[in-house]
C-alpha cells in the first residue's frame, strides 16, 4: 500500500486549486490534479511524475466524476484528501436570470461536490480516516447583490457539510469548509458568468456586479491573499487532528466572520421577545 498521504482536487486548471495541488506535489504528497480539460494541468504534473496524476473530471457529470475517483483508486490505491474546489459564480439580479442558468450553478458548485463526496465516501469509510474539504466563500456570510445564486450554493455547501461531519465523524473521517477572502486568481474573469438580461430598476445594485475584471488591481478591492499561502494553510489543517469545521482564508474574510457574529448575535437579542412568542402555553 502506498504510504504517502494522497489527495484529490478538482478544479486544478487554474486559481486557489492550481496553487493547492502545486503545493501539496511540492509537499511530497500524491496528488490527483483534475480538470474539465487535462491538459491545462500538464504544467503541474510534469514535474512529479511518481506522485502526480492528471486526471480529466467534469463535477456536473457523475461518469466522469466516478471515472476520476476510480483512476486514483487504481493507481494510488486510495484517497486521503478530497478537495472540492471546482465552482463559478453567476452574476445578475434573481429576478433576472433563468432557471437554467440557476440550475447549471447548483449543479456545479452545489451537486458536483455531492457527486465527488458520495464517489469517494466508500473508500474513506472502508479505511476508518480521511479528509473532505469543501470550498465555500465568504459570499455564505455576506452575498453581494448581483450574487446571490452564487451565495446560495455556499450556503447549501456549508450546510450540507455541517450535516455530512456530523455522520462521518463517529467513521474517522473529517469534514472542513473553507470561506476564502478575496485572492489574486481568475476567478473574477474567467469564472464569472454574466447573465445578459438587465433590469433598470437593478442598475445600481445588481447591474454594478455584472462585470469580469482581468485588471485586478483596479477592482478597488483591499485584503487580497496570497494563493501559497492559502495553498499552505488548508494543508496545514487538514493534517491537524483536531482540525476547524469552518476556515476562514485572509484577514478580510476574518473581519466579515467576526462582523456576521456580531450581527446575527444582535439580531437575535433585538427579536427574542417577538421569537418567543411561539412558545406553547405550558
Amino acid at each position: 500500500m502506498n504510504s504517502k498521504e494522497t489527495w484529490l482536487i478538482t478544479g486544478c486548471s487554474s486559481g486557489l486549486g492550481k496553487a493547492l495541488a502545486t503545493e501539496t506535489l511540492a509537499q511530497g504528497k500524491n496528488v490527483v490534479v483534475t480538470a474539465r480539460n487535462p491538459e491545462k494541468v500538464v504544467d503541474i504534473v510534469k514535474n512529479y511524475p511518481a506522485t502526480a496524476l492528471a486526471a480529466q473530471l467534469d463535477v456536473t457529470d457523475e461518469a466522469s466524476v466516478k471515472a476520476a475517483i476510480n483512476a486514483a483508486i487504481e493507481h494510488f490505491g486510495k484517497i486521503d484528501v478530497l478537495v472540492n474546489n471546482a465552482g463559478y459564480c453567476l452574476r445578475g439580479a434573481v429576478e433576472e436570470c433563468a432557471q437554467d442558468e440557476i440550475y447549471r450553478e447548483f449543479d456545479t458548485n452545489f451537486f458536483g461536490a455531492v457527486r465527488t463526496i458520495q464517489a469517494a465516501l466508500p473508500y474513506m469509510r472502508k479505511a476508518k480516516k480521511g479528509v473532505i474539504i469543501n470550498f465555500s466563500s465568504i459570499a455564505a456570510l455576506d452575498t453581494s447583490a448581483g450574487s446571490a445564486f452564487y451565495g446560495a450554493t455556499k450556503c447549501a455547501v456549508e450546510g450540507m457539510s455541517d450535516g455530512l461531519r456530523k455522520e462521518v465523524g463517529p467513521l474517522g473521517i473529517k469534514v472542513i469548509v473553507i470561506e476564502p477572502g478575496p485572492f489574486k486568481t481568475d476567478f473574477f474573469y474567467r469564472s464569472i458568468d454574466v447573465n445578459p438580461n438587465n433590469i433598470a430598476d437593478y442598475a445600481e445594485t445588481a447591474g454594478k456586479r455584472k462585470v469580469k475584471l482581468r485588471e485586478l488591481d483596479k477592482a478597488g478591492v483591499s485584503g487580497w491573499g496570497d494563493n501559497t499561502k492559502a495553498a499552505k494553510v488548508i494543508i496545514e489543517a487538514a493534517e491537524n487532528p483536531d482540525p476547524p469545521f469552518r476556515l476562514l482564508l485572509g484577514s478580510l474574510a476574518v473581519k466579515m466572520g467576526e462582523e456576521y457574529a456580531r450581527q446575527r448575535a444582535a439580531e437575535v437579542e433585538r427579536w427574542k421577545s417577538l421569537s418567543i412568542k411561539t412558545d406553547a402555553d405550558k
